[in-house]
Parts: C-alpha cells; sequence; structure tokens
C-alpha cells in the first residue's frame, strides 16, 4: 500500500481502575488506503476502542500510546486540541450506533445537519439549509423538506441512521469510521441504510473503517477484515477471503454463526487460546 491515509503502528490503550488496569488494546498496527476496511471481533475486543483513539476521543482514564498514529502527514498523538476539533468531522468522521443518543433531542434534525456544515465551511446560513437538504434527498429521505423540521424523536430508527449518515458526511471526509452503524436496525432496514452509506463513499471517495460484529455482513460489504480478539489484531485478510480464514478464532468465529443450509440443534461453543495473545498476525495478503 503507498501513501496510507492513517498509519497505526504499535497502538496500546490502558484503563487505570481501581483494582487493576485493563490492557484494552494491545500493539495493533495497520494502514487504512482508499479502501472499506472491516473489523470484526466479540464485545470488548478493542474494535471501538481503537476507532476512537484515531479520533482521540478516548476516556479521560484511557492511557494511549503508540510508535506511529498519523493521518496522513499529522501526528495524531502530538497534535493540539484545536487541531483535532478542526479535524474531526472535516477530515476524520465517526456513525456511532445510535442516533437517539447522538442527536440532540431538542434541535431539528435539519438544523443539526446545517451545524454541522457551517463549522467547516465558510457559508452562510441559507446555503448551508439547502446543502442539508440536499444531503437529506442523497440518503434516499422522501420529502427533505418536512423531515428537516422535525425532532429526533419524531423519526424511525433506519431514517435517524440516514439523518446520522447525512450530518457525518456533509462536511465530506477524508475517512469514516462507523462503528456497528446499521446494529439496532432490522434486516432490511440495515441493508437499505448500507446502500445508501456505500453510495456516498463511493461518490466522495471516502476511505472507510466499518467496526461491526456481523461478519457475513462485513465479508460482503468491504474490501479488507481486521479480526480482533483481546485488544490484537489476530487476521489481517481480504474480506472476500472471509470464510477461507485460518485463524481458529476467526473459524470459531464462523462456525458460531447460525446457517440455513446446515441446521444443528446447538452452535458450538467458542475455543480460546493464551498463545493467541503473543503470536504474530495472520494474513493472507
Amino acid at each position: 500500500m503507498t501513501d496510507p491515509i492513517i498509519s497505526i503502528r504499535d497502538l496500546n490503550i490502558h484503563f487505570k481502575g481501581a483494582l487493576r488496569t485493563t490492557h484494552a488494546v494491545r500493539g495493533v498496527s495497520f494502514d487504512l488506503g482508499h479502501e472499506k476496511l472491516g473489523i470484526v471481533g466479540e464485545s470488548g475486543s478493542g474494535k471501538s476502542q481503537t476507532g476512537r483513539a484515531i479520533m482521540r476521543l478516548s476516556a479521560h482514564t484511557a492511557r494511549v500510546c503508540a510508535d506511529r498514529m498519523k493521518f496522513g502527514d499529522v501526528d495524531l498523538l502530538k497534535a493540539s486540541e484545536k487541531q483535532m476539533c478542526a479535524i474531526r468531522g472535516r477530515d476524520i468522521a465517526m456513525i456511532l450506533q445510535d442516533p437517539k443518543f447522538s442527536l440532540n433531542p431538542l434541535m431539528k434534525v435539519g438544523d443539526q445537519i446545517a451545524e454541522s456544515y457551517l463549522t467547516h465551511h465558510r457559508a452562510s446560513k441559507t446555503e448551508a439549509r439547502e446543502r442539508a437538504l440536499a444531503m437529506l434527498e442523497s440518503v434516499h429521505i422522501r420529502d427533505p423538506k418536512r423531515v428537516y423540521d422535525v425532532l429526533p424523536h419524531e423519526v424511525s430508527g433506519g431514517m435517524g441512521q440516514r439523518i446520522m449518515i447525512a450530518m457525518m458526511l456533509i462536511p465530506e471526509p477524508k475517512v469514516i469510521i462507523a462503528d456497528e452503524p446499521t446494529s439496532a436496525l432490522d434486516v432490511t432496514v440495515r441493508r437499505q441504510v448500507l446502500t445508501v452509506l456505500d453510495e456516498l463513499v463511493d461518490r466522495t471517495r471516502a476511505s472507510l473503517i466499518f467496526i461491526s460484529h456481523d461478519l457475513n455482513l462485513v465479508a460482503d460489504f468491504c474490501d479488507r477484515v481486521l479480526v480482533m480478539y483481546a485488544g490484537r489484531i489476530l487476521e489481517d485478510l481480504p474480506a472476500k477471503d472471509l470464510g477461507k480464514a485460518k485463524h481458529p478464532y476467526t473459524r470459531g468465529l464462523l462456525g458460531s454463526l447460525p446457517r440455513l443450509d446446515k441446521p444443528c440443534d446447538q452452535l458450538p461453543v467458542l475455543c480460546r487460546d493464551p498463545a493467541w495473545l503473543t503470536e504474530p498476525v495472520r494474513s493472507l495478503q
């Protein structure tokens, strides 16, 4: 990969508690190019913490260190908070999994999208409103003028997630971090939202980090997959080859998925090996 957009080497995140320190992310290294990169693993494997560290949004109790964490020529570890405020949203955007916790409940959804545009562009309120309406239309929302004036509690989960995507993408970021953006949606709406996200990513030529538990979805949607376990990357492989994964952890994750063509009375329990915490990353690249 030449000239990666994001380059990370030996990222470690520790959380100090009253009784012990938790090593949440352990020596994570990867490069992100112009691609859709999926990150999969169990809850607590460090997927979301890795995404938040890139945006410098880790909790105040976290200690984040790395040999390298760069966005282009910008050192994200050494950047000032003023620099990070300029990067967040404008260059790197994050889509969270539940819009009801991310949208301001007392503010019209259209005004929130327009505010996202005004924060990073010099424009009049009229221009920002027109851009917000166009963005609502681009995420396949019918009657955007009506939806512009509603409050977050007046929209469905699927529409709320489309509004979140519109709000994050209106500044036209170079990198989008989508953290379980469809987990709260039913299967039909999930596919519709992913189609919208895919169209916008392709149109803006943005790079995407897609964090998910859904291996089948990631295999269909992404170009490359990182498999995380206990804060480490165990396997790095093309998404189309996810079914050919060799690592026993990845095979265990795949084996725990119910299949219509191979029904069984009881799904296998995933077995874990302490040696996985120290072995090198497996790659099919």
